[in-house]
C-alpha cells in the first residue's frame, strides 16, 4: 500500500516559501551596486566580501542569533523598570532547535519559515556596510564584524520588533500600538545603515578623497551599467523580501501582495524619478548614481508600510526618499567628511527612517488612528539612534581594536584586489591611478 501524500501547504505559506526564496536577489543587487559604485581595483574584493558576510551571517545567525531574535510568544529574558516588564532579548533554543524542516506541527512550520527569512536578513543587513567601506575595508575585519552583528547586533533590533520584544509591546505596557515595520526598513536597512556609518567612521576616507583644506574629490564608480542592473535585481528582491515578512510578522494576508508588488514598485519609481529631477536641476545633468541610489531609497522607505498604505502614499514616499538621498550625500560627503562610496548611510539609514516616519504619516489601520501610531514610530527612530548606533560603534571600536579595520597605505594605493587577494578583477586593462575627477 502506497503512502498517502503529504499534505500541500496552505496558500499564504506556500506564497511565503516562494518568497523567500527570491530575497537573495536583494543581496546580489546591492552587491553589483556596491562594486560599480567603488573602483575597478577593488571590485574582485567587494564580491568575495559579499559572498563571506552572506556566509558568515547565515550560519552564526541560525546557530546564535536565531536565539536571541526569538519570536512572538516565545521565551524572553525580561526586566523590570518603572512599573514596566521591558523584554528586550530572546531566549529560545540555540541551534535553531525551534524550527521543524520534517514534521507536520504547524507552528513550527511557521518558525521554519522565520528562521529562512531572519537568516537572509541578517545577511542583507551585513551586506550594507560594505558599500561605506569600499576599496579600504579589510576581508578578515568584515567577516568578524559580520559575524558580532549576525549574532547579537541584528537580532537585538529584530527581537523588539519582530521578536514581540518591547517595541511590539507598547500596548500593553504605554497604551500606544506597537511599531510597525513590515519590510524592515529599521530592522534590516536601519541598522545596517547604521552600521555603515559606524564602519565609515572607523575606516577614515580613502586616499586623495578629501584635500588638506577638506575639499572633495569626486571619485566616480567604475562601472555605472552594473550598478543600474544591480538596481533591477534589488528590485525582485525587496518584493519577496516585502512579501514573506508581511505574511509572517503582520498576517497581511495573500490578498495583500499584490498591494505589497505595486508599492514597492511605485516607491522605487517615485525615488529614482525624484533624484533623476532634482539632479537635473542641481547641476544641470541627471547624476546616474544618485539616481540609482534614489531608486534603492524608494525601496527602502517603502518596505516599512508596504502592505498599509495606499499607491498614493507609497508614490509620496519614495518621492521623499529620492529627495532625501540626493541631499544627504551630499551633508555626509561634502560637511560631515564622510567618505561613503555607495551612500549606504544616506539611503540604507537615512530612508530607512524616513520609512519608519511614514507610516506613521501614511499608513492605513483598522484603528484609524495616525497619531498613536506616529508616536510609536518615533519611539523606534529614537531607540535606533540613540542607542542601537552607540551599541552598534563601539561594538565595532572594540573589534578594531583587536583586528585593524583599515588597509595600510601600500593596500590603499594597489587596490584591495592586489592587496588582499594577489589578483584584480580585470587584469586586462586596469590602469593603477587614482580616479579623481575634481569639481
Amino acid at each position: 500500500m502506497s503512502p498517502l501524500p503529504p499534505n500541500p501547504l496552505p496558500l499564504d505559506q506556500l506564497l511565503c516559501l516562494f518568497s523567500i526564496m527570491l530575497v537573495p536577489l536583494a543581496a546580489a543587487g546591492l552587491a553589483l551596486i556596491h562594486q560599480g559604485l567603488g573602483r575597478s581595483r577593488s571590485a574582485a574584493h567587494s564580491m568575495l566580501a559579499t559572498l563571506c558576510v552572506l556566509a558568515i551571517s547565515a550560519i552564526v545567525f541560525v546557530l546564535i542569533g536565531a536565539s536571541w531574535a526569538g519570536f512572538a510568544g516565545g521565551p524572553a529574558h525580561t526586566f523590570a523598570a518603572g512599573g514596566v516588564r521591558w523584554d528586550w532579548l530572546g531566549a529560545a533554543p540555540a541551534l535553531a532547535r525551534t524550527a521543524h524542516f520534517d514534521g507536520p506541527d504547524a507552528s513550527g512550520l511557521s518558525r521554519s519559515l522565520l528562521l529562512c527569512l531572519e537568516m537572509f536578513a541578517a545577511g542583507l543587513a551585513a551586506i550594507i556596510p560594505l558599500s561605506a567601506g569600499t576599496d579600504r575595508w579589510r576581508l578578515g575585519p568584515i567577516c568578524l564584524a559580520s559575524a558580532v552583528l549576525a549574532a547579537f547586533l541584528f537580532p537585538l533590533f529584530a527581537h523588539w520588533v519582530w521578536g514581540g520584544g518591547w517595541l511590539a509591546q507598547l500596548g500593553a505596557n504605554f497604551h500606544l500600538p506597537p511599531l510597525v515595520d513590515a519590510g524592515g526598513a529599521g530592522v534590516v536597512q536601519a541598522v545596517g545603515g547604521l552600521m555603515a556609518l559606524s564602519v565609515a567612521w572607523i575606516t577614515g576616507p580613502r586616499r586623495g578623497k578629501y584635500s588638506d583644506d577638506g575639499v572633495a574629490a569626486a571619485i566616480p564608480g567604475h562601472n555605472i551599467v552594473l550598478v543600474m542592473f544591480g538596481c533591477l535585481l534589488a528590485l525582485v528582491g525587496w518584493i519577496g523580501f516585502d512579501a514573506a515578512a508581511s505574511l509572517l510578522f503582520y498576517a497581511a494576508g495573500p490578498q495583500k501582495i499584490a498591494g505589497v508588488i505595486v508599492n514597492a514598485m511605485l516607491s522605487a519609481s517615485a525615488g529614482l524619478l525624484a533624484a533623476v529631477v532634482v539632479t537635473r536641476a542641481r547641476y544641470r545633468k541627471p547624476d546616474a548614481s544618485i539616481s540609482a541610489n534614489g531608486w534603492i531609497a524608494g525601496l527602502v522607505a517603502g518596505s516599512a508600510a508596504c502592505a498599509f498604505v495606499s499607491p498614493v502614499a507609497a508614490i509620496d514616499t519614495g518621492l521623499a526618499a529620492g529627495v532625501l538621498v540626493t541631499y544627504m550625500v551630499e551633508i555626509f560627503e561634502l560637511h560631515l567628511l564622510v567618505d561613503d562610496p555607495g551612500g549606504a548611510v544616506s539611503v540604507h539609514a537615512g530612508a530607512g527612517l524616513w520609512g519608519l516616519l511614514a507610516v506613521g504619516l501614511f499608513g492605513r489601520f483598522p484603528d484609524g488612528s495616525r497619531g498613536g501610531h506616529l508616536l510609536a514610530q518615533l519611539v523606534g527612530i529614537a531607540a535606533l539612534i540613540g542607542f542601537m548606533l552607540p551599541l552598534i560603534h563601539a561594538a565595532n571600536l572594540l573589534l578594531n581594536r583587536l583586528m585593524p579595520y583599515r588597509v595600510d597605505g601600500d593596500g590603499d594605493w594597489q587596490g584591495m584586489d592586489i592587496r588582499e587577494l594577489g589578483a584584480g578583477a580585470y587584469p586586462e586593462f586596469v590602469v593603477h591611478a587614482d580616479e579623481f575627477v575634481p569639481r
